[in-house]
């Protein structure tokens, strides 16, 4: 994980992505207008990995190419520009905040900005408490434990429902966190992406590489797995055996990264190149923590892996990545 710091800014949180042509609807000076268009970017990558590499993940959930959003999420003195970032209305319904191009839902004809009151009939759950994500985790619950490819009927509140079919995509849900922390994290159902992060990685394949790591967490149940091995969570995580593990499942998610790259058409190398620059960026960490390798021997992990692949596709191979079939014990 590149992070596991989390912060909720009560005036501009996150939630999900809108194409350019919602950002460009709001006034460029608006920090929501660069969330949004962040998040475009976040919701298209999202969408790209977990269906294109469905085939390699065993946990498979209805991947529609959308990312959601939610009056909720904003103050309610910036509500109204929050709001216009993304073309929608000011009341208090959920609303769709990107659509991926060429996705389940862009087919068909969803929107940025659409207000959506029920699915399948039903009004959009409320969620179980009073977190300003709480609504949109209950939808994306709801939709993830559906057959991958059930048709679902979305209704907007004016004119008739449409219909979505989903794509069978790998387990994750995507979002975008507001703030400058260049961190992302992987809870087992959901990516969370940090702001500093996605501007720290101007080109798509770059930040296809940071997402693809995170994403492999969750391919690879990681959570999971270190739960079920009792580590140390808190300040004990940093030594000993639960130091060894975390370690571990990095050096598994950066292996495993490559070929989701290679899975989507993004450049394997690119992860290289990605890990390079930020381990060297300016202002980072003075120590390396135990939890997690050197970025030079990152960088010599993902080099090898993308060696693999490319000779496996210059003999002509089908790509296989490591670590799908025989998930090897933490111990």
């Amino acid at each position: 994980m590149l992070s596991l710091a989390r912060t909720i800014l009560a005036a501009c949180t996150l939630s999900a992505a809108a194409p350019a042509s919602a950002a460009a609807a709001a006034p460029q000076s608006s920090p929501y207008a660069t969330l949004a268009a962040q998040e475009a970017r976040v919701a298209a990558i999202g969408f790209r990995l977990t269906t294109a590499n469905a085939r390699w993940c065993a946990r498979q959930q209805p991947q529609f190419g959308w990312v959601w959003g939610d009056p909720r999420l904003y103050a309610p003195e910036r509500r109204g520009e929050a709001l216009a970032a993304y073309g929608a209305s000011d009341g208090d319904a959920p609303f769709v905040a990107a659509v991926a191009p060429a996705s389940p839902a862009a087919v068909a004809g969803l929107v940025v900005g659409q207000v959506i009151t029920a699915l399948d009939s039903q009004p959009v759950p409320d969620g179980a408490d009073d977190h300003p994500f709480a609504r949109i985790t209950a939808i994306e619950t709801g939709l993830a434990a559906r057959s991958p490819t059930a048709p679902l009927s979305v209704a907007s509140g004016a004119g008739e429902p449409l219909t979505v079919v989903p794509m069978a995509g790998c387990v994750s849900d995507f979002r975008v966190e507001a703030g400058n922390r260049e961190g992302a994290v992987a809870d087992g159902r959901m990516v969370l992406v940090h702001q500093g992060l996605v501007a720290f990685a101007p080109h798509d394949d770059e930040l296809a590489a940071a997402i693809a790591h995170e994403l492999a967490h969750n391919i690879l149940r990681h959570r999971e797995r270190l739960d079920a091995a009792g580590v140390d969570r808190g300040l004990g995580k940093q030594f000993g055996r639960s130091a060894r593990l975390f370690k571990q499942t990095e050096i598994e998610a950066d292996r495993l990264s490559v070929w989701l790259l290679a899975g989507a058409g993004y450049d394997p190398d690119a992860a290289a190149r990605f890990w390079t620059r930020f381990g060297q960026r300016k202002g980072r960490p003075l120590f390396q923590p135990g939890t997690h390798p050197g970025w030079r021997e990152r960088v010599a992990t993902l080099q090898a892996e993308a060696a693999v692949i490319a000779a496996a596709r210059a003999s002509g191979e089908t790509l296989r990545p490591p670590l799908i079939d025989a998930l090897p014990p933490l111990e």
